[in-house]
């Protein structure tokens, strides 16, 4: 026996079909659904009719020739060719070429705006009607599936935004057979149940898994409810006959949560935050006061007999500290400068005195070389007779006594 890998009998099957030339150039007819434009340039849809569906791609190099675009709902003709996806071994159609089948209106589409202009024209969509939705609401009925993220992406929300409003769920059908019945009376108990605000809604899908929301019984749930109904079903673009019908239209059903419960947590948060403010706003302004209140009462005691009896005794205070500096300042430059002139005056005496002794000294040198006796030295002297100075030999006679004087003595002696 033979085992065969998956990617085997894959690729198996994917040749079987390109080997089919009627799979190679094929034209198929049916109604556009669940059609997403790829940021790439492809568009990807399925296209159905009453019996089955088929997945379907265009590639940016086909879409030349589209020349409307393409939505769902719309019954189209389609020339492509048949492939199998090997990766997950799912049949594809591939387009090349699309154009409108008759007015290019589908089944469900023409239903749509069928009972959309019959709901229009007996009024259940005037925007008078329409009931306002309460700003602080306590009690939020919900009508979706109790499985899908709807009800979990509510939930969160409630909980982020106001943890204490009550939510009540009807778990509702809301794709398939008896969809719209289980929806409607979902709307009616919990209208019954006295509830602030009710959502319904689901997450996104074709027109097919939306169909329930766009049931007349539906509509005329929600019209005839007392309580507020916002609708949030599938995604931004997709509309129904419930957004027409509610008191309030939102994309999503997140967006729908948002709209029925306020922002209570962030609303406390700013009260919070104003509430802080104003505590320092009024902590500052009672303190600029305390502070002016000290400035006055300082001011008052400065300006009054006893400030200014404490400001004259400070101001003595500082003047007798400045007389003392002062006086002490003149103190010690009368004794810098008593220094000064006692040392230039020794200085001087003594400058005087050397000058006079160097005088002196010169004088006396002078003095010396004029004596007598600065004369004898050298072998000279002079003779004196009868104590008078002999100043010639024609004074002299002979045995006349005579003292010779010299540098070192006398000496007597007797003229021959």
């Amino acid at each position: 026996m033979k085992v065969y890998s998956v990617g085997q009998v894959s690729r198996y099957l994917a040749n079987l079909v390109e080997q089919d030339y009627l799979l190679q150039r094929i034209f198929v007819k049916g109604e556009i659904s669940n059609c997403k434009y790829h940021s790439m340039g492809h568009i990807y849809f399925s296209l159905k009719d009453e019996s089955g569906s088929m997945p379907c791609v265009m590639f940016k190099g086909s879409r030349a020739g589209l020349d409307f675009k393409l939505e769902d709902g719309q019954a189209v003709v389609i020339e492509g060719s048949v492939r199998i996806y090997e990766k997950d071994s799912r049949v594809n159609l591939y387009a090349r070429q699309i154009r409108l089948d008759g007015d290019g209106a589908g089944r469900l589409h023409v239903l749509y705006e069928q009972l959309k202009q019959k709901l229009f024209e007996e009024g259940l969509f005037d925007f008078e009607k329409k009931k306002p939705i309460p700003a602080f609401p306590k009690r939020v009925g919900i009508v979706t599936a109790s499985t899908g993220a709807a009800i979990r992406d509510i939930c969160n929300i409630a909980h982020r935004r106001n943890p204490y409003v009550e939510l009540y769920l009807y778990p509702a059908k809301v794709q398939g057979d008896g969809a719209a019945e289980t929806i409607a009376r979902g709307i009616r108990v919990l209208d019954g149940m006295q509830m602030d605000t009710i959502i319904i809604g689901r997450g996104g899908g074709s027109i097919e898994d939306l169909w329930a929301f766009n049931e007349e019984i539906v509509a005329r749930a929600i019209y005839e409810a007392k309580t507020p109904v916002i609708s949030g079903t599938g995604h931004e673009t997709d509309n129904t006959i419930a957004d027409y019908a509610a008191d309030l239209r939102a994309p999503t059903p997140s967006a729908a949560a948002e709209l029925a419960i306020p922002d209570v947590m962030t609303t406390l948060r700013q009260l919070q935050e104003m509430r802080d403010t104003m505590t320092r706003n009024l902590k500052g302004r009672c303190q600029l006061a305390a502070s002016r209140l000290e400035g006055f009462r300082t001011r008052l005691e400065h300006r009054g007999p006893a400030g200014r009896l404490e400001n004259q005794k400070l101001q003595m205070e500082q003047l007798q500290e400045k007389l003392q500096r002062l006086m002490k300042q003149r103190t010690e430059a009368a004794r810098r400068q008593e220094a000064e002139l006692a040392a230039g005056l020794h200085g001087g005496m003594r400058r005087k005195y050397e000058l006079t002794v160097q005088r002196a000294a010169i004088l006396t040198e002078r003095l010396h070389g004029l004596s007598p006796t600065a004369r004898l030295v050298g072998g000279f002297g002079y003779i004196t007779k009868d104590s008078a100075a002999v100043r010639s030999v024609k004074e002299l006679e002979k045995d006349d006594r005579i003292r010779i004087t010299l540098h070192d003595g006398t000496a007597d002696a007797r003229i021959l």
